[in-house]
């Protein structure tokens, strides 16, 4: 991939890495640990494409 990347690109790279995060804490406790990550996060780089 270039290393220039047009400004459209990269928010949406930057998005993707975003939806990527852990749910916060207290979803944890409120749970029992049964949600780990945020329910966007579970994206498989084979099956879906961030563009």
């Amino acid at each position: 991939m270039s290393s220039n990347k047009a400004f459209s690109f990269k928010k949406r790279l930057v998005k993707g890495n975003r939806r990527r995060k852990r749910a916060p804490v207290w979803v944890f406790a409120k749970t029992n640990r049964k949600v780990r990550d945020s329910p966007k996060s579970n994206r498989s780089w084979r099956r879906d494409k961030l563009l």
